[in-house]
């Protein structure tokens, strides 16, 4: 008899696994995981070209059933093409988390939770009527169409647009922060200056007010009458078109910053991340070799 205490982890693994002491994947999990994650081969990209026009059918049904005509005479069709859409990117699903060594860790990056994302809301309908117009947050999959089309440049610039929001995020909060205290104080002017009689009937009321002022969009509901009141949001109207260029200097900056080597659609064979640079000979998330 073997003893199990004896047997490292690689022997220990389930039959079915099929994969190497180093975590490469062989047999069905590897062909499979090329069509799926792959977008090189001639399998991999008409997988994600049908993929993209699943998708397409399945929000368009979706936004269909939610007209109300269209609704009462081809409902029982959208709805059965909706439930067979949800079953296959279930199966798709299931299968990404089977071609990954590291399941949990694709289950929670970016694609996997709007892998997950995208198949919930018919499952929930049948609890909840009408969560299946939630379905729509599949059009984010259609982000894989810069991996499918090879637009590799693209994926490059988004990586750098990530980034430099990351590297901006402290200055932006408390830009934020400013612009809040703002319209706090200019809001609480404005209710002692104008008060009940031209709408400002509470702080809460004229910060929305000082809101929509600052921001210029100017929906015109509340609207100062007397001349303090009308200098003051003239000020706030110019600030707000000062204040508008401050997150944009901020965020070029960054973008100015950022450099990025040539990346590839290369997906690794552990967490199914993409994007790594042409030279990298590890995984960028997960450190396992490419």
């Amino acid at each position: 008899m073997t003893d199990e205490s004896t047997m490292s982890p690689q022997s220990r693994r389930p039959a079915w696994v099929n994969q190497d002491p180093k975590g490469h994947l062989h047999g069905w999990r590897a062909k499979a995981r090329e069509i799926i994650f792959e977008a090189d081969t001639p399998a991999g990209k008409a997988f994600d070209i049908a993929l993209i026009v699943t998708i397409l059918v399945s929000v368009v049904a979706v936004m269909l059933e939610s007209v109300g005509p269209i609704r009462e005479r081809y409902g029982p069709v959208l709805r059965t093409t909706e439930w067979v859409i949800t079953v296959l990117f279930t199966i798709e699903y299931i299968l990404r988390l089977l071609c990954v060594g590291q399941p949990a860790r694709y289950a929670r990056s970016f694609f996997g939770v709007i892998d997950l994302l995208a198949i919930l809301p018919t499952y929930i309908s049948v609890i909840v009527p009408g969560a299946q117009a939630l379905a729509v947050v599949r059009v984010l999959r259609l982000l894989r169409v810069f991996r499918v089309l090879k637009l590799v440049q693209y994926v490059q610039e988004a990586s750098v647009l990530r980034q430099a929001l990351a590297n901006s995020g402290r200055k932006i909060l408390v830009f934020v922060f400013v612009v809040f205290t703002i319209v706090i104080i200019v809001g609480a002017t404005m209710y002692l200056v104008e008060g009940e009689a031209a709408g400002f009937t509470s702080i809460p009321i004229s910060v929305y007010w000082a809101v929509v002022t600052l921001t210029t969009v100017g929906y015109g509901d509340i609207a100062p009458i007397t001349a303090l009141g009308q200098f003051l949001s003239a000020l706030l109207m110019i600030m707000g078109y000062g204040i508008i260029a401050v997150p944009t200097g901020i965020v070029t900056t960054e973008l100015v910053r950022g450099q990025q080597s040539e990346i590839t659609t290369q997906a690794c064979h552990e967490c199914s991340l993409d994007g790594h640079d042409r030279d990298a000979k590890f995984c960028k998330g997960c450190g396992a070799e490419l």
